[in-house]
């Protein structure tokens, strides 16, 4: 007993004991770092390959994939699994070709949505943890790809031409309008003003002194006559973008061609060729009324012409798999400002005024299209502010905020462009169709 206190009480040779106790755990603290640091490097290397297993499972169009655009039917796709695999294997290198791993891929159709899935798993092994026991350290990583195959579409061109449309396309245009109706050489026209008046009269015969024939005569381009043209070319585009015979159909139709018949105008029928709505859209033209103020200037009403639209879609609102089971999407061209009989109802700030309504679109409309499966892509062509028109400032202005924020919320997740009178409405449409159609789509 004695001799158990004596070497509790001797001091000499501490710390070489204490150093000698230590190293065990700092050496396993060194080694889990660099163990650790290795097996992070390993990870790296193979979720690089997983991602490019995940990519080309889905994104190298191999007879397995155009195999798996004309399914028709949902789930997962044995076919391209081995490739995936053998993809996988084939970004290893040095270390990570010498251990066994795990690894299994998934590839699942929904709708025209391809997704795939490469998961991996593997025990990296260890240098300096083994004095720990520590063996060989677990990692694992899954990476996922989607690939969004080329959809069958219907597009519906809903083309606002009412008379606000009139306005000059460009600010040359604009400038020049006002410029030759600064002396009011209009009947019944207000002076300096941008819009051209689309005025016939009571026999049917375009009045010569209309604010319209005034742009016609000085060579003034506007808006709607834009718009016709971009259709047109917009055509060209949807042909050249086709990657299937008929993968895509079109049809145009305007609010109206008279203000005395304000409907829903059938400017092309929905059809294949799209060559042939190309040469329907020189019927686009700026919607004429007999006289100005003709109807308290109630010719722009957006939920007429989007309830009419609806009833136009007929079939199945489909996810675009098949020609039978198309999406359908309403191509939506306007400026946002509502001028209408709705004596109840109405969103503006100052409500209707003997039942005349000036409003930014109502949103519930486009709601009852979405909520049928059908997707609205807006472009917005944007209001053009008139702070010198005291009719501007008292109904207009007190929502001109509003107007871009509403066509946006009217627009479907992703489908809106907004373009101004400067800027190119041609460009902005077939951007707009690109965002639509953008087919192959590959995230990882």
């Amino acid at each position: 007993m004695r001799m158990f206190d004596r070497l509790l009480a001797d001091r000499s040779g501490n710390f070489g004991l204490i150093t000698a106790i230590l190293m065990v755990p700092l050496i396993g603290a060194a080694g889990l770092s660099i163990d650790f640091s290795q097996a992070l490097t390993m990870r790296t290397q193979l979720q690089g390959a997983a991602d490019a297993a995940a990519v080309g499972a889905v994104a190298q169009m191999s007879p397995a994939m155009k195999k798996a655009q004309t399914m028709t039917g949902d789930g997962t796709i044995a076919i391209g699994k081995t490739d995936a695999q053998e993809l996988f294997r084939s970004q290893l290198s040095g270390e990570a070709t010498s251990f066994p791993i795990d690894v299994s891929v998934d590839v699942v159709k929904t709708g025209s949505v391809l997704t795939s899935s490469v998961t991996f798993q593997t025990r990296v092994p260890t240098s300096f943890m083994q004095i720990l026991g520590q063996t060989s350290m677990p990692i694992s990583g899954t990476a996922t790809a989607r690939y969004e195959t080329p959809s069958y579409m219907g597009f519906y061109m809903l083309l606002d031409n009412t008379p606000s449309m009139g306005v000059g396309a460009t600010q040359t245009d604009i400038d020049k309008m006002k410029k030759v109706t600064a002396n009011g050489n209009a009947t019944g026209g207000d002076k300096s003003c941008a819009f051209a008046c689309h005025i016939v009269s009571t026999s049917g015969v375009e009045d010569k002194s209309s604010y319209y024939n005034v742009a016609r005569n000085n060579g003034v381009t506007i808006r709607i006559d834009v718009v016709a043209q971009a259709v047109k070319a917009l055509m060209a585009k949807a042909t050249d973008t086709q990657t299937m015979n008929n993968q895509f159909r079109v049809a145009a139709y305007t609010f109206g061609k008279t203000a005395q018949d304000a409907k829903l105008f059938k400017v092309a029928e929905i059809n294949n060729d799209l060559g042939k709505v190309a040469t329907a859209t020189n019927a686009i033209q700026l919607m004429s009324i007999p006289y100005q103020n003709y109807n308290n200037d109630q010719q722009t009403s957006f939920d007429d012409a989007l309830a009419g639209i609806k009833d136009e879609i007929k079939g199945t609102i489909g996810k675009g798999t098949s020609d039978a089971d198309r999406q359908k999407i309403v191509f939506f061209v306007a400026d946002g400002v509502g001028d209408s009989y709705k004596p109840s109802g109405c969103t503006s700030p100052r409500g209707a005024s003997g039942g005349r309504c000036i409003e930014p679109i109502d949103v519930k409309s486009c709601a009852t299209l979405k909520d049928k499966g059908i997707k609205i892509a807006v472009l917005y062509t944007r209001y053009l502010p008139l702070p010198e028109n005291g009719f501007y400032n008292d109904w207009v202005k007190p929502f001109e905020g509003k107007i871009s924020s509403k066509m946006q919320e009217c627009a479907s997740p992703g489908l809106y462009f907004a373009v101004s009178p400067t800027e190119g409405i041609a460009e902005a449409m077939q951007a707009l169709f690109m965002k639509i159609v953008s087919t192959p789509r590959i995230t990882s």
